[in-house]
């Protein structure tokens, strides 16, 4: 297989459902799926052991004991069975060629990044339903371009990389990366010991701390921006304190450990 699509999850079946739709359009078919899940719910076992999937897939779960994803996430990095790894969060629709995209840029030296476009709940509330599918978000977005009720929609223009457009403009420069849009060798991974699990809270230990570990062993960032597009379903906002995190990286920073001791490996 050319790629591992790893798909975090932790309760929201309907959310799952339709992204796991979307991968049905996808142009690039060999891939596996991994639903890494930072629980252990019976209903979601159900689900997906019922679910009618295309690709060959894995379904990794642990005792839900608080925040634990970046453990889920060194978990689904060691099951794989490719090389090359594509991140996603299970509120998250992939464009038709979002795999292709991503598979296109792999290399050992590059941590890929890309951006998504937050959808309206209108919008979200008919792919949930059934009564549309990814292929038509596109079009649902023009029609709201003018009224301002889609989060950064410039990301929702798709350039291919193989058109005239593609090769004459390189992708939007990407100074930042997001830990539901993003892939990564397992190589790369390996460099730095995977995820610190040390992050027992949301945000950074996904991915603002995995980006600095990252550059400071080598590994560049490279855009998909405009390439490989993402469609966040809309959902009430759960932000979470980030004071802790960020603390702990700044120690982590001031020290220069790239090399997590609480990673993959028990340091």
């Amino acid at each position: 297989m050319k790629a591992t699509l790893i798909i975090s999850v932790y309760d929201n079946i309907p959310f799952l459902r339709a992204v796991l739709d979307s991968l049905q359009w996808q142009t690039e078919q060999d891939f596996e799926v991994i639903i890494s899940e930072d629980a252990e719910h019976e209903d979601m076992a159900r689900f997906v052991a019922s679910h009618p999937f295309l690709q060959p897939h894995q379904h990794l779960t642990q005792p839900d004991t608080g925040w634990r994803k970046e453990l889920a996430l060194n978990r689904a990095v060691e099951a794989a069975q490719s090389d090359w790894l594509v991140f996603i969060d299970g509120d998250c629709l992939l464009h038709p060629h979002f795999m292709e995209e991503h598979i296109r840029m792999a290399a050992d030296d590059v941590v890929v990044a890309g951006k998504r476009v937050r959808l309206p709940q209108s919008l979200t509330e008919r792919l949930l339903a059934g009564q549309m599918d990814v292929r038509d978000v596109p079009r649902a977005l023009f029609r709201q371009l003018f009224t301002g009720r889609v989060s950064h929609i410039e990301e929702a223009l798709y350039v291919p990389s193989d058109s005239l457009p593609g090769r004459l403009f390189p992708s939007r420069q990407a100074h930042s990366l997001t830990g539901c849009n993003m892939s990564v060798s397992r190589q790369a991974l390996r460099l730095i010991n995977g995820f610190d699990e040390d992050y027992n809270r949301p945000a950074i230990g996904e991915d603002v701390d995995l980006l600095w570990r990252l550059r400071g062993m080598g590994v560049r960032l490279a855009s998909v921006r405009n390439r490989a597009v993402q469609y966040h379903l809309w959902h009430p906002a759960s932000w979470a304190d980030q004071s802790e995190n960020q603390a702990l990286m700044r120690q982590r920073q001031a020290e220069n450990q790239y090399i997590c001791k609480n990673g993959i490996q028990k340091l």
